[in-house]
Parts: structure tokens; sequence; C-alpha cells
């Protein structure tokens, strides 16, 4: 959320960055609501000095037996008192639409982010891995055959237990993404991460604390209700990412300065209603309704949190470093930055399987990994999250930052694609290898009727 002095005293530079995000948010209507709201506040404010003055007057005249002027002073306060009800009411409705209409306004862009309209316009910053690739099969298969034939990755099977998007892991595969946890863990420990294991299920208010409320209701799964039905601060729903519990975690509380930076990991499950689009750009594991990560989520100062952005980009391209994946990194424009987000960096690893027009000169095509963003103040706000420099001084809201640490079926995706070998296994990078005991995925024979073929 963004402060209201700072709209009320740079309403142009608010209204630049909406335009620069291509946000649809009608700005002079809540800087009109925001002028009511303290009209009314002012309004009370002078009405209750008024009946105090005629109530301190009151005492007074009855002191001096002026019965009738005392009787009169009486009515007035009693007036006044109701007029005071009356427009407290209407700022308290005035306060509510207000911060109704506060929660729709993006987050302004840092200076730095490069202007433009879509993810057409990130500006890409550098590739990693790309002058000493592997050898690669002269026809590279792409993972959702690939698993397929493995028998690792269960796509059917998935669809008709809980829908498409949802899928089984099985076996060499499912070795693969619990060792993957395993690693991303490690590695993000000797970073100094504490690691966390937060609960699933997440509130509205906290929904709301990290910005994924009330613009992105209908990307979420609720529990026990239907999605376009009104809801409670204390109606549930699926966590999205482990942003949000990690993130509410200190939702209305003070740190300290010696606290910070606070730097916390949690593996979650998440849970997104992605509709996506159909075809080579989506199938298999790549856009799915149900997935495992791991989240960092840094807490800072304010005049730090763009040096940790740094630093919290480099501690996700580590993962991929130490498992050899080539990758990219872009810094995201205004027109694509998410809603909370002031400054974005997303991590798009190598796939080779399937060659799209936006892909690498060396073919295949990108796969979004991690996205490591500041977000300055503006989940601070929203949840009520603030930090105390020294122990005498005043609290005031921190910054919070996250990147995945990282998207766990893409990574998979970017492994079974990279390190497949022509004979159809799959070597297993060399920090996996302790975690799974294997230095290749073999596959798995198939099971139940439906493995021997029509007519067998």
């Amino acid at each position: 959320m963004l402060d209201r002095s700072s709209l009320r005293e740079r309403p142009e530079v608010v209204a630049e960055a909406i335009a620069n995000r291509g946000a649809d948010v009608d700005l002079e209507a809540i800087l009109e609501l925001d002028e009511q709201w303290r009209d009314r506040k002012a309004r009370g404010d002078s009405l209750r000095h008024d009946r105090n003055e005629v109530s301190s007057r009151i005492g007074r005249l009855k002191g001096e037996g002026r019965e009738e002027e005392a009787e009169e002073a009486i009515e007035r306060s009693q007036s006044l008192k109701a007029e005071i009800e009356t427009v407290e009411r209407e700022a308290a409705e005035l306060a509510e639409e207000l911060e109704e209409a506060m929660l729709e306004l993006p987050q302004i862009p840092d200076e730095s982010v490069p202007v433009g309209e879509s993810e057409d316009e990130n500006v890409e910053r550098r590739r990693w891995g790309f002058d000493d690739l592997r050898k690669l099969p002269e026809e590279v298969v792409p993972h959702y055959d690939l698993g397929e034939e493995l028998n690792i990755i269960d796509e059917a099977r998935g669809a008709k237990t809980s829908g498409a998007g949802f899928y089984f892991m099985k076996g060499e595969g499912a070795r693969l993404e619990h060792a993957l946890i395993q690693f991303m863990l490690s590695v993000h420990r000797e970073q100094g991460y504490l690691d966390v294991v937060p609960p699933v299920p997440v509130n509205s208010e906290s929904m709301r604390g990290t910005g994924q409320f009330p613009k992105f209701v209908e990307d979420a799964y609720r529990l026990g209700g239907a999605n376009d039905e009104p809801y409670d601060d204390d109606d549930l729903w699926l966590c999205p990412t482990a942003e949000v519990p990690v993130t509410n975690m200190y939702a209305d509380d003070i740190l300290l300065g010696e606290d910070l930076p606070l730097k916390h990991q949690a593996y979650s499950p998440n849970f997104r209603r992605e509709a996506g689009e159909h075809g080579t750009e989506t199938r298999g594991i790549v856009r799915v309704h149900q997935f495992n990560k791991v989240e960092l989520v840094n807490f800072v100062e304010p005049d730090e949190s763009y040096d940790r952005l740094e630093g919290l980009l480099g501690e996700a391209e580590e993962v991929l470093r130490r498992l050899g994946l080539p990758y990219r990194i872009l810094e995201l424009c205004t027109g694509d930055l998410t809603f909370a987000s002031a400054k974005t960096y997303d991590i798009e690893v190598w796939a080779p399987g399937d060659d799209l027009e936006d892909g690498p000169d060396e073919g295949g095509r990108w796969l979004e990994v991690s996205s490591a963003s500041n977000f300055e103040a503006f989940q601070a706000r929203r949840a009520g999250i603030r930090y105390r420099p020294e122990h005498h001084e005043s609290a005031d809201y921190l910054h919070t930052l996250n990147a995945s640490g990282l998207a766990l079926p893409r990574v998979v995706v970017a492994i079974l694609e990279y390190y497949q070998n022509p004979d159809g296994t799959v070597t297993v990078p060399d920090p996996l290898r302790e975690y799974m005991g294997t230095d290749r995925i073999e596959g798995h024979e198939a099971v139940g009727e439906s493995a021997l073929g029509e007519g067998e």
C-alpha cells in the first residue's frame, strides 16, 4: 500500500507510475475521497473542540446560578454530540472506502526500472553457462514425452484424481524433486537463511498483506466457498506462495534494527488457478495448479534494500550455477512488474527440448524459475510490519523482498532436457547425487493393463 501523505504531496509521481505500469486506476477519485475524509475528520475535530468548550461552561453557569443559560448550553452540547456522531460515522464510511481504494493502487516502480508496456520490453542483463554447454543428443526429447517414456511423470492420472493441471511425479521423478528441495534448502542455509515450515492455509488478511488480495482473488483456491462470494479476513485459502505466510509472520509486529536483515527460507506446496493457453508453451509441467517451491523472504532496513536485492538475486542464481544449468537474468520493465514490486529481476533457465521463437540462438526456450523483487515498504505498510532502528527511536516501516529459490517443476524440466542422454536416460547433476543415491535416471516399467497396449 502506498503512503497517503506521499499520494497527496506527489500525485503527479503516482499518476506517472500508474501510467507507466498500464494500470487502470482512477487516481482523481481516490484523491477526492481522501479530501472528503480529511474534511469530515477536520469537521469532527472542530465540533469536539466546540463541545468541550460548551461542556466547560455548563458547570460554571450552574455554579453562578444562571440556570437558564446552563440549560441552553446543555441543549447545545447535546446538539453538538448528535452532529459529532453523524460526522464521525461519515468519516468512518469514507475511511473504509478510501482504504479499499488504496488497496487497488499498485506500487510505484523504482526510478531505475526501465519503462515499457509489456514483457517484450524487459531488458536482458546477462547470461550464464552458454560458453561451456554439455553435448546434447541430436534431437532433445521434450520433458513431457521423456517423462512419459521413463514413467516418472504421470499427467493422465493426476488429471483423473484432481483435474487438469495436476500431476504425479513417480519413482526417480519423485526422488528428483525431493533431492532438489533438500539441495536448495542446504544451499540457502549456507547463505544465512533460517528454515521455516509455514502453514499451508492462509487467511484473507494475510493475502491482502502481501498484495495478492483484492486484485488476484480469482487466481486463488478458496477453502469452503466460491471465489466470487464475499470473504472475511479470517476466511482460508490454499497458499499460492510461501511469501504469504512467511511475510505475514511479522504482521503488526515491531522488529528491532539489530534483528535485521532477517532472512527466512521456506519450502511449501503452492496452489494457483493458472489457466494458461493450451499448446507447447504450457504442455507438461511448465504451468500447473500445484507445484513445490523454496521461497526466500528478506526483511531489511530501507536504506539497505536495493543492495540486498542484488544479493538476493545472487543467492537464487547460486542454485542453477551449482546444478550447471544455463540461464539468463532479465530486468522487468514497468509494464511487467507485479502489483506490489518496485523492482524485479527474473531468472530464466534454459530448457532445450522445445524450440520457441523467443528462445536463444542455441534453440529451446526460456522458463522463469524465480522472480527476485524489492517491495520496499508496500507490503510492510499493508501488513503493519515495522522496526525500531534503535530501542529509543520511533518505529517505522521496514522493506520486504523475496525470491523463489527456486520453483521446482521448471527446474525439473530443465534437468530432464539439458541432462538427457542419447539412450533416453538422464544424468543426475553432481550436487544431487548424494540426495538421490544414483547418478542416472533410467525410468521404470509402467503398470496396469493400459501399459500392455491396445489389443494385447
